[in-house]
């Protein structure tokens, strides 16, 4: 497996994702795509795990203005759920962050997602609330 990281919108990193993102949140989540697809794209740091050149997961994240990062968009196609890849992705990032001496990491985690982010060290901070007609809450990790 390999986990690539870019901030540029032509690469097949992003490309990649965004077709993650598509298969996962408008296809099967019924996200709009107007929603999907916003006016961060160009502002964030795309990460893609390929396994075999074949793209399946993804997230982005962006700095906060108070020293963190922002994690977003965290998707794995159906196929390879179940296999840690999730986990593994979001390791690597806190990792990676870590080294580029962010203090810590937050996101908006499905409601049905925050046992796994829990596993993770997140904490629930923060009242419940609708996103895409997803239920949500932020989740924070300090490093």
């Amino acid at each position: 497996m390999q986990i690539k990281y870019s901030d540029d919108l032509n690469s097949n990193i992003y490309t990649d994702g965004l077709a993650i993102r598509k298969e996962v949140f408008i296809d099967e989540q019924n996200v709009p795509e107007n929603m999907e697809v916003d006016e961060y794209e160009d502002k964030c740091t795309y990460v893609t795990i390929y396994e075999d050149d074949k793209a399946i997961s993804t997230a982005r994240y962006f700095p906060t203005d108070d020293g963190g990062v922002h994690i977003q968009r965290v998707a794995v196609i159906k196929s390879s759920r179940k296999k840690g890849i999730a986990s593994l992705l979001i390791e690597d990032i806190i990792e990676h962050t870590k080294k580029e001496n962010y203090k810590y990491a937050i996101l908006g985690a499905q409601d049905q997602a925050q046992g796994f982010y829990k596993k993770l060290g997140f904490k629930v901070i923060g009242d419940q609330y609708l996103d895409a007609g997803i239920l949500h809450h932020d989740m924070k990790l300090d490093y």
